[in-house]
């Protein structure tokens, strides 16, 4: 049942940074904790895996600070959140043998994570009058979400 939650949450955190939950999930699968080996998505536990999906993780981190980057609801953010949420739930169900419901509640949590997030960081900008904090708040909580999912959920 917690790999449930876990996919659905790795969502959310999809909707919050496009490309953390992968990363996360290639950290886990590398390490052994999620079970890929012998499915489509093994090579999430590949060895270099994980680096290459770090360091885009880490690039979108910069690149959600700069004033062009478009709102993550424009569809192809919203679609490119989606289908991350959706590869990280897949990958999480996959370990347990429920793919679909796993790349379904990724998907969920996406959409979630991605109107839910807006909202969250326009609060927290206009409390900050600047959207500077907000971004980094959200960073952490997105960032910090995923590791704690990994550590605790799977």
């Amino acid at each position: 049942m917690t790999f449930y939650l876990a996919a659905l949450l790795l969502g959310v955190i999809a909707g919050l940074r496009a490309v953390t939950p992968v990363a996360a999930v290639s950290w886990a699968a590398s390490l052994g904790i999620l079970k890929l080996t012998g499915t489509p998505l093994a090579f999430l536990g590949a060895t270099i895996t994980p680096w290459i999906v770090t360091l885009i993780a880490a690039g979108e981190l910069l690149n959600d600070k700069l004033p062009k980057t478009p709102s993550r609801k424009v569809p192809i953010q919203f679609g490119g959140r989606i289908a991350t949420g959706g590869l990280s739930g897949a990958a999480v169900g996959l370990s347990t043998g429920a793919l679909i419901p796993g790349l379904v509640l990724g998907v969920i949590g996406a959409v979630i994570g991605t109107y839910g997030g807006a909202a969250a960081r326009g609060k927290l900008a206009g409390v900050f009058g600047r959207d500077l904090p907000a971004a980094l708040i959200e960073d952490l909580v997105a960032v910090g979400g995923a590791a704690l999912i990994v550590a605790y959920f799977l």
